[in-house]
């Protein structure tokens, strides 16, 4: 009765501190990314009589080029693909600039900051996963296409990613937007693009024109910035400008048209994007007209290398707003932070009309300055007398523009100094751009100290959970406080919250190496050779994929020896899909071995068809020889048709083991079953995962043979899952940065955007590892318990389901406890370094993914999935 008690309480502190994880990470969400408002409306130009009329505009027409992923050295260096456009700066007809772009690198926060200046919310990078997000639209926002609209001079016109009909909804008269998650496509999605473009060119009615191209960045996130695609794409787009350009110089009606090339963002050494490294912090931007000619300073192309591609003149890209507006002859948007790029202040010859374009963007971000403050005037937060003492760098910012204003206006009636309050406002434009997007994330303090304290309570109720569930001796639980005080302390340290993986692989070697000399036998050799080949296949894991930020592109076993090795890389393939395909065969047992044979030969025969087929469009480069051969044999139906086929295949081939466990439940019948339906997830994880990480299973099952023949406890069971389900993670390439995420399989068997099948495979994509640890860890539970089943209590009944339900419970108090830990110790983190350097290049990211492994990974994969298969394996 007291056992049956203390069953209950544990469960019920388990269920709560389970419960209580979702409700600390959306309390500390809401206050770590607060909605921020927005001024509303359209700006206008503000009557400013006294520095003569409003500046005549250069352009009435726009070309606005975006080529995602464009990183500087990929235009301005010598070798890359862009020759005509250097020949142009060369010519002096275009001025080249490196545009800074703030994390997250990634496209819709980006496109963001270009059309609007302002300073996008974190938020944005999570909603740009989602193809059906409305919610991020900026079409109630002023930006300088609703400025372009509102001259009413022309139609809008958009052709590429469709992430801007997603922004602006209603605001393209003529629009064809491709996805850009199919991230296998190099050349239809451009092509998509490039076949609208003469027609247009040749048209009178519009007055901007969007083009977006994708398939450079879907290049990078396949091959790198160095792969064989790379120039030949760069040549490709050289070749759009060069369309445009002469389009220009020849068509009377495109004489006043300002062409704008740009990237949204840069890409790492390893091709991909959306942390802060330098690669990924810097696009190309380069302005194009014959009319720039005039203003031409002598800038010289390519450039010599730098490492931190900062070629040219540095610009945010947030001043893009206020120098459209400038240069085209409309409002600068109401919320822009950018400041006029003060390269093109020559094409005004009138000193006036310089000091007004300046004087205009100071104004506007002074409205922005003086609503931060909570007034519609500086005249109303801050008086003369408190400029004596100021109380804020807001404050001060009104202070000093006080200052400037008497200065030009004096300067304005007399005609003087025009040079010196020229450079005095352009400072000022750069500490009040640095000031307010600094202070662009509002934070609920409030909140997230909340978050932080029901994340205690969750710690808390996980702790009294587990010390009611398990009689721990200090000796066995000492490895597991270790593993979580470390890593909670480790979060507080940007560096090693960027290489994370290193905790993982060394604590996991290290456990590894404890349970080997716990368990030595005398045989020395036995001993050596055991130790030699677990510690082996933990260094080929590690070495695997080079993942995290510092290291990110450097050498590994992928890139170094299977890349350039395919007959390598598809045996160890095919031996993969073989080693699953005989151990799957082993545990269909019961029915007659032809029938059994033909069903996993078919299975695994339209896996290997699928991921050939699909690696050839992913990959050709790596698909030669027999593999090629096999390639094109299948290389029928569509991959949708042939993904859809390996699902159904294996949806087919568990109903079998699923029977048995319902209906034929005897412990070896429900041990095989468990076995087969672990086989078969790892039949479909491997179509998940990239061809280059499909010989990790290998290593996975070989380190699953060598724990399951150390007969671990359930303590230990526990604490090798949890190192593993980790390192497994990183070793696939995962890291703490959104450049980590794999998208190139989360459109397997599907054919159009569907937010949930589209989730669910990317999740099990980038957390492949992680779930087959789940299950495998399961069989090595069950597996300790198959003795239980017999063992006779104490009191001479047997202990039956209950001992294994105390052992599952046991396994996820521990799991809830370290998640727990971990999750608080990730928003204390955030809490206490809300103000530092890398809280949105850094701490953001890996709360995002803290919010992953609790939810998914946790919740959904270790308690839920976990849970159901421990059920099915015990009752």
């Amino acid at each position: 009765m007291y056992r049956h008690n203390a069953s209950l309480f544990t469960t019920f502190f388990l269920v709560a501190a389970n419960l209580l994880l979702p409700i600390a990470i959306l309390i500390f969400a809401t206050g770590f990314f607060p909605y921020k408002p927005f001024l509303p409306g359209l700006a206008s130009h503000e009557e400013l009589s006294v520095y003569g009329s409003l500046p005549d505009a250069p352009f009435d027409k726009l070309v606005f080029m975006v080529v995602d992923a464009l990183r500087s050295d990929f235009v301005y260096l010598e070798g890359s693909g862009f020759e005509y456009t250097r020949s142009l700066i060369n010519n002096g007809v275009a001025i080249p600039f490196t545009a800074h772009a703030t994390s997250p690198t990634i496209t819709m926060p980006r496109i963001k900051a270009m059309t609007t200046g302002t300073t996008p919310s974190f938020l944005d990078a999570i909603l740009s996963f989602d193809e059906a997000d409305t919610s991020s639209t900026l079409a109630s926002q002023d930006t300088w296409l609703a400025q372009m609209r509102a001259k009413k001079t022309g139609k809008l016109v958009m052709y590429g990613d469709d992430t801007w009909l997603k922004l602006f909804p209603g605001t393209f008269d003529r629009a064809d937007g491709t996805t850009s998650f199919f991230v296998s496509d190099f050349t239809e999605v451009d092509n998509n693009v490039t076949r609208h473009i003469a027609d247009e060119l040749r048209s009178d009615d519009w007055n901007t024109m969007v083009l977006h191209y994708l398939g450079l960045d879907h290049i990078g996130h396949k091959t790198g910035p160095r792969g064989p695609n790379m120039i030949p794409k760069q040549r490709e787009m050289d070749t759009i400008v060069r369309e445009i350009y002469e389009a220009m110089d020849s068509h009377e009606h495109l004489q006043s048209t300002l062409l704008v090339l740009c990237g949204d963002h840069g890409m790492n050494d390893a091709g991909n994007h959306g942390a802060s490294s330098p690669g990924e912090t810097s696009a190309a931007l380069v302005f194009m007209s014959p009319k720039l000619k005039r203003i031409s300073r002598g800038i010289k192309a390519p450039a010599k290398f730098v490492e931190d591609f900062q070629y040219y003149s540095t610009v945010e890209q947030s001043d893009l707003a206020p120098t459209l507006a400038a240069l085209l002859g409309f409002p600068i948007p109401k919320n822009s932070l950018g400041s006029f790029i003060p390269d093109f202040l020559p094409l005004w010859s009138d000193p006036l009309d310089n000091l007004q374009i300046l004087i205009r963007n100071a104004r506007q971000i002074l409205a922005i300055v003086t609503a931060t403050l909570g007034g519609s005037f500086p005249d109303s937060v801050v008086s003369g007398q408190d400029c004596l003492q100021t109380s804020s760098p807001s404050a001060e910012l009104v202070c000093e523009w006080r200052e400037i204003s008497k200065a030009t206006e004096e300067a304005s009636k007399h005609s003087a100094h025009y040079q010196d309050l020229v450079l005095d406002i352009s400072k000022w434009l750069s500490k009040a751009q640095q000031l307010m997007s600094g202070m662009a994330s509002n934070y609920d303090v409030d909140r997230l100290i909340y978050g932080g304290i029901i994340a205690a309570a969750a710690v808390s109720t996980a702790g009294v959970a587990t010390v009611m569930s398990t009689k721990l001796t200090i000796r066995k639980f000492v490895p597991f406080f270790l593993i979580t005080v470390l890593y909670s302390v480790m979060m507080f340290a940007s560096s090693y919250v960027e290489e994370e993986q290193h905790f993982w692989y060394w604590s996991t070697t290290a456990w590894v190496f404890y349970l080997i000399i716990k368990r030595a036998r005398k045989s020395a050799r036995e001993f050596y050779t055991v130790t030699l080949l677990a510690l082996g296949m933990m260094r080929l894991m590690r070495g695997w994929n080079q993942t995290g930020q510092k290291f990110a592109g450097e050498p590994d076993i992928v890139t170094t020896f299977l890349l350039p090795n395919p007959t390598l890389l598809w045996v160890l393939v095919w031996s993969t899909y073989f080693m699953v395909g005989r151990e799957l065969l082993n545990k269909l047992t019961g029915i007659p071995t032809v029938i059994s044979g033909s069903v996993v030969a078919g299975v695994v025969t339209s896996a290997v068809a699928f991921k050939l087929t699909f690696t050839q469009h992913d990959a050709p480069e790596v698909v030669v020889g027999i593999a090629k051969l096999f390639a094109d044999f299948f290389d029928g139906p569509s991959l949708v048709t042939q993904a859809r086929a390996v699902f159904m295949g294996i949806g087919l081939a568990a109903v079998y083991p699923v029977y048995l466990i319902l209906f034929q439940p005897t412990e070896t019948s429900k041990m095989q079953a468990l076995h087969a339906l672990h086989h078969l997830y790892t039949l479909f994880a491997l179509n998940q995962s990239r061809a280059t990480n499909i010989p990790l299973f290998l290593l996975f099952h070989g380190i699953y043979i060598f724990l399951n023949r150390l007969r671990l406890d359930p303590v230990e069971v526990t604490i090798s899952a949890l190192l593993l389900q980790f390192t497994s993670f990183f070793a696939m390439g995962g890291s703490n940065a959104f450049t980590g995420i794999d998208l190139s399989s989360a459109y397997n068997g599907i054919s159009g955007f569907n937010v949930v099948a589209v989730g669910a495979l990317t999740f099990v994509s980038n957390w492949a590892g992680p779930v087959w640890w789940m299950s495998a860890s399961n069989l090595m539970l069950l597996s300790s318990e198959e003795g239980s089943f017999k063992r006779v209590a104490n009191d001479g009944h047997h202990q039956g389901n209950e001992g294994s339900r105390d052992k599952f419970i046991r396994h996820t108090s521990l799991l809830t406890l370290y998640m727990a830990a971990s999750l608080g110790s990730v928003m204390a983190a955030c809490t206490a370094l809300r103000t530092h350097l890398f809280i949105w290049t850094v701490f953001s990211p890996k709360y995002l993914y803290s919010i992953a492994w609790s939810l998914g990974q946790h919740l959904v994969i270790n308690i839920g999935l976990g849970g159901l298969l421990f059920w099915l394996g015990q009752r």
